[in-house]
């Protein structure tokens, strides 16, 4: 049972990740932006953002993200769609494609309802015990005479 209710978590969570990334992996477009520290006005500390160029536009993302290290003058991959190409974001694994939120709630999600499922399997009444001791398989043909 356990094999099963990780495949099905897997598959949900992969298909989950796959259809609900933006800016859309699917129809977005892909540049190189350069990495530039800027200081930040409200907390006076130097982030990271992605400076790009689309047509004669230049734009920039933050490219701030938990667990990624990026340098002045580093080269990355950015993904944005042509509609939008000021809502674009860093290509990378961690980040666009597997987030600490989503990881965190997905994982919280799964233990919750464990929880559910041996809660209410835990401490059943006695005439459902009754019930499965009593159960006898009715012995059926294959087909119909």
């Amino acid at each position: 049972m356990y094999k099963t209710i990780i495949i099905l978590y897997f598959t949900c969570f992969g298909l989950y990740i796959f259809f609900s990334r933006q800016p859309d992996f699917l129809d977005g477009e892909f540049t190189k932006a350069t990495i530039h520290f800027i200081k930040d006005s409200s907390t006076k500390k130097l982030q990271p953002f992605a400076f790009y160029t689309t047509g004669k536009k230049q734009y920039s993302v933050n490219a701030d993200y938990l667990f990624r290290e990026l340098k002045e003058g580093d080269e990355v991959s950015l993904i944005y769609e042509a509609s939008q190409p000021k809502h674009g974001a860093v290509y990378s694994w961690w980040g666009y494609w597997i987030t600490l939120g989503e990881v965190l709630f997905s994982l919280g999600l799964i233990i919750v309802m464990y929880c559910i499922a041996v809660s209410i399997t835990k401490n059943p009444t006695p005439k459902a015990l009754l019930e499965q001791l009593d159960y006898t398989p009715v012995k059926k043909r294959k087909y119909e005479d």
